[in-house]
């Protein structure tokens, strides 16, 4: 009797709750048919801005494969699909093209060549990278390559130490540890000895960098501004740009010294994490004109993100304490083709004899495969160094699979064994080394802001030749069955994570 008792309970409180259901789904849809207005506005205006987004990709389209896709989900699936084309589709930086053209980017190789500053020969001899860069091979300059974070981060401090007018310091990850603080104190102390002291961030890169390590540096006198801070995520007018990030990582003292590479400022890169262990990376320091072109990419990034203008010094005579031809690359977003893309294809083009290029990442779009497998398939020796260590699982995994691709047409694939690899260096036969930013992904070719120095002079080739050697050494070679070795669970993950290389 009981158990009937509590059956009948449980039957009248299982009716309730569908009672209460109904209600509750009564009472939305009254509230959805009180608002018939405001609900038919929202939907209006969400098909309406699908429409403009279509619209706006079809004439910005740059692959029909991609714009197909956002077509096709912003037409069956506008709520969901529309926020995200803000994020990773709508692609407008005029602005910062108005930038480049009110600094005068287009008559900086005239003023090269008044200058006397110009390489004639470097600039005829790679004509692709000089229009790429907008500006000739400059000659004049003095080198020094900087192997891992002590040694990088050692020079930089020096620099900092004896600047006497200005310190455009900016980075895509800054953190606030040891190494962070080490770099504040530097910076702090120019600054009230009254040096002009500038602190550029990637608000994305540097999401971790606190409020009091920021506020230290203001109260000292160093003028610091986030690369989005007058372009956030949620700005209404203007386009929204989270999905693209200032990636440069360069220093420059006095208009005369330029750092660039592949360091961040975090205790990682020199050493100090017990997860990577050593740190393998790579910075160059120029002194001459070279450096006097870096610290212009500087003040256009300096007044895009903070509408600041700095004065540049009027100069009649730039020193020219070297005898190396340098080509500096600020590459982007703003630019009208992947011009980040087309240098590092031609450098595959022309190369004869070997093709040496160390990155973190690789996920290739096709055509640079095209390049690298063209390259291979001539003869070319054609090697690519990565780490076996991850530090984003997603791109990690997406290299195993395009690993997989170059593998399998000739090209010899390296893991870096001896801690995490971060460099990022190309060697071209014995004419060609680049030194930057510049990762071998989708990312770093039409995304990010990026910087990419070029070398030609002997010296410097040999000294990377030797670097490259010795990485090498601590590196395996990946077999062509590497990747069919694997278990099935881990390919489908890593060809699935390929699917992601556009924002990779």
């Amino acid at each position: 009797m009981a158990s009937g008792d509590q059956k009948l309970a449980q039957d009248g409180a299982a009716a309730e709750a569908v009672i209460q259901d109904v209600v509750t789904d009564a009472s939305i849809l009254d509230i959805i048919a009180a608002n018939l207005g405001l609900v038919a506005a929202f939907v209006a205006a969400m098909y309406l801005t699908a429409v403009i987004c279509a619209i706006r990709e079809v004439m910005n389209s740059r692959t029909s494969q991609g714009s197909v896709a956002w077509l096709l989900s912003l037409f069956f699936l506008p709520y969901l699909t529309v926020p995200l084309y803000f994020v990773f589709g709508w692609r407008s930086f005029s602005d910062y093209a108005k930038i480049q053209a009110t600094l005068g980017r287009t008559e900086r190789a005239r003023r090269a060549d008044e200058l006397g500053l110009t390489d004639h020969d470097e600039t005829r001899d790679w004509p692709v990278l000089s229009r790429v860069a907008g500006v000739p091979f400059l000659a004049g300059n003095k080198s020094e390559l900087l192997i891992d974070g002590v040694a990088t981060f050692a020079a930089i401090k020096q620099a900092i130490s004896q600047a006497k007018s200005n310190i455009f310091f900016q980075f895509f990850a800054i953190h606030d540890d040891t190494l962070g603080r080490e770099m504040a104190d530097a910076l702090i102390a120019r600054a009230k000895e009254g040096v002009n002291v500038y602190f550029l961030y990637d608000d994305v890169g540097s999401h971790s960098l606190s409020h009091a390590f920021i506020e230290r540096l203001k109260k000292a006198g160093v003028k610091v501004c986030g690369f989005n801070e007058n372009h956030r995520f949620l700005k209404l007018l203007g386009p929204m740009r989270l999905n693209y990030r200032n990636h440069r990582k360069l220093v420059v003292t006095d208009y005369q010294h330029a750092f660039v590479g592949g360091h961040n400022v975090a205790d990682q890169y020199v050493g100090r994490d017990k997860w990577f262990g050593h740190w393998r990376d790579t910075h160059v320091q120029v002194e001459g004109p070279a450096a006097v072109a870096c610290a212009l990419s500087f003040v256009e990034d300096w007044l895009w993100a903070s509408g600041e203008r700095i004065d540049l010094p009027q100069v009649a005579d730039i020193p020219m304490p070297g005898d190396e031809s340098v080509l500096v690359m600020p590459t982007g977003p703003a630019d009208k083709l992947e011009e980040c893309a087309i240098a590092f294809v031609e450098a595959a083009a022309q190369a004869k004899r070997r093709l040496w290029i160390t990155t973190p990442y690789l996920v290739p779009s096709l055509d640079v495969q095209t390049a690298l497998c063209s390259a291979a398939m001539r003869g070319v020796d054609v090697r690519i160094l990565l780490p076996e260590k991850r530090d984003h699982w997603t791109v990690w995994l997406a290299s195993h699979a395009y690993e997989d691709t170059l593998v399998q047409r000739g090209i010899k694939v390296y893991r870096y064994t001896e801690g995490f690899l971060h460099q990022k260096v190309l060697l071209m036969d014995d004419d060609l080394v680049s030194i930057g930013t510049v990762n071998l992904d989708n990312r770093s070719f039409q995304i990010n802001f990026e910087l990419t120095l070029w070398f030609t002079h002997e010296r410097m080739i040999r000294n990377v030749e030797k670097m490259l050697e010795a990485d090498f050494q601590g590196a395996r070679l990946t077999w062509p069955d590497a990747f069919q070795s694997r278990s099935y669970l881990f390919q489908v993950l890593a060809q699935g994570a390929r699917l992601l290389s556009p924002i990779l």
